[in-house]
């Protein structure tokens, strides 16, 4: 019989000084002695103060520790080595104490030169089975990735290992004990009722980050940096006459997200392994990423994304962790409950990749999840003649993680993207339960039945509605599978979930029809309805009488078809929903959300998001961080902050020389990178005026678009005029089957081929639009940029990401007060951006007394010609009608009210090209807003999930390096 003893410290008025001597010793030594403390040992002497331990009933979670029993504690510490001197001698080793010979430290070496040589060359024969004479340079680049990842599996397994040891989560229950002793507090004691000792068992709390995007880009480099191993890498391989640079080109991007939620994500996955945080990733393993982007002839044309065509270096496949997921089948009402039958099964295959924390070797995981069909055949189709279609349609069950979803901010409810969302629900739930139930110091036998601690040891945060399914998951298994009531069950899934909302926009809200989840999952259906049911009453009950709240706040919609909505059930289901900038945050709470928070106000939070400045300074912007390192030291890189002690030096010459000496080499590079890409000749010293992201009506790419036309008019109009010289970027993905999103890129590519084709504009003005933009590319656009265009209509953009990294790397900010970019000017002040254009209030008046798009289509003449030309075919001279239906949007049908904000955003432009011909205070500028960065760090937003929603604590504690000692006896598996 197993019962649980918890001890604590305990304030007592009555307790002498120096009451208690407590020794702790390692398993193997002393094991028949008592109670055992496994991996590490502690010695308690002499607590002083009122201060009293006693026994009490009950649960406590921390290390791995356990007190001697009061009655042993008076032997000597002479009887004590006697005592362990006669054990070693008389104890014959067990196959256990054999296998410890199997260790991360025996092999990991000091990362150097040397080392590193070594390791390249026994993997490009060992791994790769090839030699210099037959060696291609994606073989030397495969293996520097795995003499790179050799660093880094090792400091994996260490970092799993210490997770087991050490709950990185604090209970508040009676935690009295002093700092010094704090991982004392808290622990679960297992005792045995026919042993002479019992085990502490480690429980410790995890975070679980659900995203079906994670738009990781490549890894080599930034992993090198992260382990500091960059400079070692790149002599090694000099002295092995490569180029390292050349190498990183070789690789990849992996582009398993659409845009900033997928990079976001990512973002998010370096600040929790920089924290420290135990945490996961996971997501779906697609085989196809984002499409690649061809221009032919002005047009997107879509390609496919084979990112895994030559394999994937980082990830490791994990078959002994290969789970079932089911769907369609039938409900049946059984005497022992609900049960879900005749279903059809999909394995879920998972595949861990390394995601490595700055400077303090811990390793966490990124699981992305890869259909596989079942493995059973039917022999009946030997005979029958069918093998061969069976085969086949066994591949159709592995479609599910075959493609990514383009996102198009208009949700199509399509069965295979419900499935996507399914599956990797399903899967990662099992998975966490899994790891929950055996969190056993290197076991994975089931130790734990209850769930009473499920809460206060997983924290899942649904990226969006995409996850949102497993809500209803979750309940099932605990409903269905594990037997515990309703109300258990509700209560568990609530205090575990949390919800990021990422979009304002209606149409791009998931709302699945019920039609759909009724044949694919009809017990989540079911489970849906009734949390639905019980949702209602409660607003009922708080609202009598309101039937029109009720159906706005119903997870069902019964107009038309009847559909769930997702973010609904995502609210319902989480104890936190947050969005991701101030401003988003309060458009949900008073519009989007408002019933919601109405109900449950203590829900709703703010998250700013953030970005890591490791790839988007340290890595894309080497000599900008050298600068600043310079400066005030390399701290920042972690602690962003600290940037703000540059502004001391906004004003002084030297550094406003060195930083725009840093800048005009990046605008060199990217000068030639385009000259070869493009055949357009780039002026460096003209204004690099850019904007890169998903092309969209709300993000505004058409109002630039205006802005070039105008611009244009200009120059031809006057060309002896005082022109700024401006080479206009513009780049993004279009959904495929965005006609108005491919529409205007044909406009842009057209405007583009006219413009850079004039003679009398020359050099002054110059249009690039950047095919297929992704991660990669962004690392070399954002150090280049001198204007970074954030334009879209005030209250549509959630937060936007792009507009950190730009300003991190020193560029200035013309834009709306929309998402973040109202907490930028916040931070930098409003002299150091360039706001313009209508704010959120401004556009729902617009909205309440009508928008009119003639009305400023009469008054400004520039307007007239620009969407003149546009309408008649000046930029299509062979398809006069190619681009009416632009100018119809414009006109017409225009959501996002372009021609209002038109005249703000030219004078803006305006004020733009007037500044920067005042170097001097264009870089004082620039400097202020590099310096105005520190609080758009994703280490600052993680921490303020951590501790606000997750219940965890970051640490900047780091963790032994795999060559230096430390006990290993039991080492798990990296799970």
């Amino acid at each position: 019989m197993l019962q649980t003893i918890r001890y604590d410290l305990a304030m007592r008025s009555d307790a002498p000084a120096n009451r208690h001597e407590i020794e702790i010793y390692p398993l193997e030594d002393y094991g028949r002695y008592g109670w055992i403390m496994r991996r590490r040992t502690w010695r308690i002497k002499e607590w002083t103060g009122d201060m009293w331990l006693r026994e009490k009933l009950g649960e406590i979670r921390t290390g791995r520790v356990c007190a001697r029993r009061p009655a042993e504690a008076e032997t000597s510490s002479d009887d004590d080595d006697d005592v362990k001197k006669q054990l070693k001698m008389s104890t014959p080793q067990s196959d256990i104490d054999k296998r410890k010979q199997i260790s991360v430290r025996g092999i990991a070496q000091v990362e150097t030169v040397t080392t590193i040589k070594k390791a390249f060359n026994r993997h490009l024969h060992y791994t790769l089975v090839k030699d210099r004479n037959v060696s291609t340079p994606r073989d030397y680049y495969f293996a520097l990735a795995h003499c790179v990842k050799d660093n880094l599996v090792s400091r994996w397994i260490r970092t799993q290992q210490y997770y087991y040891e050490k709950d990185p989560k604090v209970s508040n229950e009676n935690n009295v004990l002093p700092a010094s002793v704090a991982q004392l507090a808290n622990v679960l004691v297992v005792l045995s009722s026919t042993a002479e000792y019992g085990e502490i068992e480690v429980l410790i709390s995890r975070v679980y980050y659900l995203s079906l995007e994670y738009y990781m880009g490549r890894s080599l480099q930034n992993t090198m940096i992260n382990l500091g191993i960059q400079s070692a890498c790149d002599e090694a391989m000099y002295q092995l006459g490569l180029d390292i640079e050349e190498l990183e080109e070789l690789e990849d991007d992996a582009g398993l997200g659409n845009g900033g939620l997928g990079r976001l994500a990512a973002c998010f996955l370096d600040s929790m392994a920089t924290l420290g945080l135990a945490a996961y990733g996971y997501g779906i393993r697609y085989e196809y990423g984002i499409f690649a982007q061809k221009i032919k002839n002005g047009e997107q044309v879509e390609e496919p994304d084979d990112w895994l065509r030559f394999g994937n270096p980082w990830e490791k496949a994990r078959p002994e962790y290969m789970l079932p997921v089911n769907f369609y089948g039938h409900v049946e009402n059984t005497p022992q409950g609900k049960k879900w039958v005749n279903t059809q099964v999909v394995f879920a295959m998972p595949y861990d990749n390394p995601i490595p924390g700055f400077g303090n070797n811990v390793v966490n995981t990124l699981r992305l999840w890869s259909a596989k069909s079942p493995v059973e055949f039917n022999l009946k189709f030997f005979n029958d003649g069918d093998y061969i279609q069976a085969v086949l349609d066994r591949n159709l069950a592995e479609n599910i993680s075959r493609v990514l979803y383009p996102n198009d901010n208009v949700f199509e409810g399509k069965e295979l993207r419900l499935k996507q969302e399914y599956f990797m629900c399903a899967a990662t739930l099992q998975d966490i339960i899994r790891r929950f139930k055996s969190s056993k110091f290197g076991s994975r036998d089931v130790v734990r039945t209850s769930f009473d601690v499920f809460p206060s040891k997983v924290a899942i945060q649904l990226n969006d509605t995409h996850p949102s399914l497993a809500i209803p998951e979750l309940m099932r298994i605990l409903l269905d599978v594990e037997g515990l009531s309703w109300e258990k069950s509700w209560d568990i899934v609530v205090n575990t979930c949390a919800y990021t909302n990422h979009t304002v926009l209606p149409e791009a809200l998931e709302r699945w029809p019920c039609s759909l989840l009724e044949n694919i999952l009809p017990r989540h259906m079911e489970i849906i309805y009734h949390i639905n049911f019980l949702h209602l009453e409660a607003v009922r009950q708080k609202y009598p009488g309101d039937f029109d709240r009720l159906r706005r706040m119903s997870l069902i919609e019964e107009e038309g078809d009847k559909r769930v909505n997702m973010a609904h059930l995502a609210i319902v289901g989480s104890h936190a929903v947050n969005g991701v900038a101030a401003i988003h945050s309060e458009i949900i709470k008073k519009a989007v959300f408002k019933d919601f928070y109405e109900l449950s106000p203590e829900k709703f939070q703010n998250k700013t998001n953030g970005i890591t400045p490791r790839r988007w300074l340290l890595l894309c912007n080497p000599s900008l961080a050298d600068l600043i390192a310079e400066k005030i030291g390399e701290d920042w890189v972690v602690h962003l902050d600290q940037l703000q002690l540059l502004k001391q030096w906004s004003q002084d010459p030297g550094f406003q020389r060195a930083v725009q000496k840093v800048k005009q080499e990046n605008k060199l590079k990217l000068s030639q990178l385009l000259e070869k890409e493009y055949n357009i000749k780039i002026n460096p010293s003209s204004l690099f005026d850019i904007q890169v992201k998903r092309i969209h009506e709300y993000k505004r790419q058409l109002l630039n678009c205006l802005h070039i036309i105008t611009l244009y008019n200009r120059i031809k109009k006057d060309p002896n005029a005082n022109i700024t010289p401006r080479t206009v970027m513009i780049g993004g993905k279009a959904a495929p089957g965005y006609y108005v999103a491919k529409k205007i890129i044909k406009l842009i590519c057209s405007v583009a081929s006219v413009v850079n084709n004039d003679p009398i504009v020359g050099d002054k003005l110059k249009v690039i639009f950047l095919e297929n933009y992704r991660v990669t590319l962004a690392e070399r656009i954002m150090p280049a940029a001198d204007l970074s265009e954030q334009i879209s209509t005030a209250g549509t953009e959630a937060s936007g990401t792009g507009n950190m990294k730009f300003m991190l790397n020193g560029a200035l900010t013309i834009g709306t007060l929309d998402g973040a970019n109202v907490e930028m000017a916040e931070e930098m002040g409003n002299d150091n951006i360039f706001i313009f254009g209508m704010t959120v209030d401004d556009v729902e008046a617009l909205q309440n007394r009508g928008y009119n798009a003639y009305d400023y289509y009469n008054r400004n003449p520039e307007i007239r010609q620009c969407v003149d030309q546009i309408q008649n075919g000046y930029f299509s001279p062979n398809n006069p009608d190619e681009f009416k239906d632009i100018a119809d949007i414009l006109l017409k049908y225009d959501r996002f009210y372009l021609l209002a904000d038109y005249e703000a955003y030219i004078a803006c432009q305006d004020k733009v090209s007037s500044i920067y011909q005042d170097q001097t205070k264009w870089v004082e500028m620039a400097i202020n807003n590099i310096a105005s960065s520190g609080k758009f760090s994703s280490d600052r937003t993680i921490e303020e999930y951590a501790k606000d929603i997750w219940g965890v604590e970051p640490s900047w504690e780091k963790l032994p390096a795999p060559h230096e000692p430390r006990d290993e006896d039991a080492t798990p598996a990296v799970k």
